[in-house]
């Protein structure tokens, strides 16, 4: 059972535990090595040869089994605290209702793809996906269907990101983002017109109502020293654009080389 520290109180008691772990262990040791090395007459003489002798070998064999089976155990607390510390880390980057990365998991993950297109001075692209009146959903069938939808259109996005190796995040509230390298204007705009019709088909039944979501998508590509809140700014932009055109549509605007 995993030992639990959370006050000083159980770091003594932690402590203690061990010191009479190891106290035992010394004496089961001692004693075993006693009866094999001394055999089990009690009245049987000892030269002072014997003992001197069995003293060092009794303490080499005590200590480096004490240790081991100490040492073992710390092994195994400091394994549990690693993947404690990796579930931590990994939930405080990932949305949870989603499951997708959220806008923290996001930006670390955003900076090493646009990184390593730098270095291989390819093209970067970036979405940004809004969904659609996504107020009026929840404000007429609820919150529940609200994040129903928002779970659909993530599972659309994760089976996009498959197909084209993207990296997509839930990026806040109702906005998805999405990075892909290596691609031009041309393939980018395809592939967000492929992402937004994908959304579209998604339809969501609310008992025995069609629900039909449609996704609006800004766009920017950029190739060269470009960061990434300066592509998610365009990106932005353009999204604005896409809104105001009426929705449930595709607009890029290019970043100046």
């Amino acid at each position: 059972m995993p030992i639990q520290i959370d006050t000083h109180r159980d770091i003594v008691r932690y402590t203690a535990r061990r010191v009479v772990t190891a106290a035992g262990m010394a004496v089961a040791m001692v004693t075993s090595m006693l009866l094999l090395y001394f055999g089990i007459d009690l009245d049987a003489r000892v030269t002072v040869r014997e003992v001197i002798t069995f003293v060092p070998l009794a303490g080499l064999f005590i200590a480096a089994g004490v240790c081991a089976l100490l040492t073992y155990r710390s092994g195994l607390l400091m394994m549990e605290l690693t993947h404690a510390r990796r579930e931590l880390a990994r939930m405080s980057q990932t949305d949870q209702l989603t499951g997708l990365l959220n806008r923290r998991g996001f930006d670390e993950a955003a900076e090493a793809a646009l990184g390593a297109a730098r270095r291989s001075g390819i093209p970067a692209t970036v979405f940004m996906c809004d969904l659609d009146h996504f107020k009026v959903i929840n404000d007429r069938f609820g919150h529940d269907i609200g994040d129903r939808v928002l779970a659909e259109i993530a599972e659309v996005l994760q089976h996009f990101a498959q197909r084209h190796d993207a990296l997509v995040a839930r990026y806040g509230g109702e906005e998805f983002a999405v990075v892909l390298a290596g691609i031009g204007h041309e393939q980018a705009a395809e592939r967000a017109e492929d992402l937004r019709l994908a959304c579209a088909a998604r339809t969501i039944i609310d008992g025995a109502t069609p629900l039909p979501v449609t996704i609006s998508i800004g766009v920017t590509v950029a190739q060269g020293a470009f960061d990434l809140a300066e592509l998610m700014r365009a990106a932005d932009q353009a999204l604005y654009v896409a809104k105001s055109r009426g929705r449930d549509c595709v607009v890029e605007t290019r970043l100046a080389a």
